[in-house]
């Protein structure tokens, strides 16, 4: 089976899908690593040099064309499912699943995350809250249409084996 693990940037998509990839022996992928290969540079090097159309079409690219195995867990970059037809893909290739959280929770996840975020660059605290409610609110429509959808506080493997059901 294989398994495309949506949600908010911060929400926990890569730490995840590792874990849940090393608890049932699937392989793990990560499609902006994936993407960061493919075009040779970051994903922020990326969109300043190229800008958010061209990225999200390598982006589409890279999510369709990428080989999967019959068992992989798949972390999907935050925008990815908002895009195109990739919701309706990733439902017909597999089981989806979107880690939800506030905009709180992932405002203060995000403000000290190490990882360089073009689209948060000098937004912090009340601001941040509100660029990602904003964000979310444009977003979560792509996000619920999931085939699975779990709460991210207090997240464990086993919590998302729990929400991913039948299908494990």
């Amino acid at each position: 089976m294989k398994y495309f693990i949506v949600g908010f940037m911060g929400c926990g998509k890569t730490t995840w899908s590792r874990k849940l990839a090393t608890k049932l022996g699937y392989e793990f992928i990560d499609l902006d690593q994936v993407l960061e290969a493919k075009a040779g540079m970051s994903i922020a090097e990326y969109f300043s040099s190229f800008g958010e159309d061209a990225f999200r079409k390598l982006e589409s690219q890279v999510l369709k064309e990428t080989e999967y195995h019959k068992n992989t867990v798949v972390s999907t970059g935050g925008g990815l499912p908002c895009f195109f037809d990739h919701m309706d893909w990733m439902n017909a290739n597999g089981k989806t699943l979107y880690i939800k959280l506030s905009p709180k929770t992932l405002a203060d996840r995000l403000e000290n995350s190490k990882t360089i975020r073009p689209v948060l660059q000098g937004k912090k605290g009340d601001e941040l809250v509100e660029f990602i409610t904003g964000k979310l609110a444009e977003r979560e429509s792509f996000y619920l249409q999931a085939s699975n959808i779990v709460e991210g506080i207090d997240m464990s493997v086993e919590k998302l084996e729990e929400a991913l059901g039948e299908s494990i």
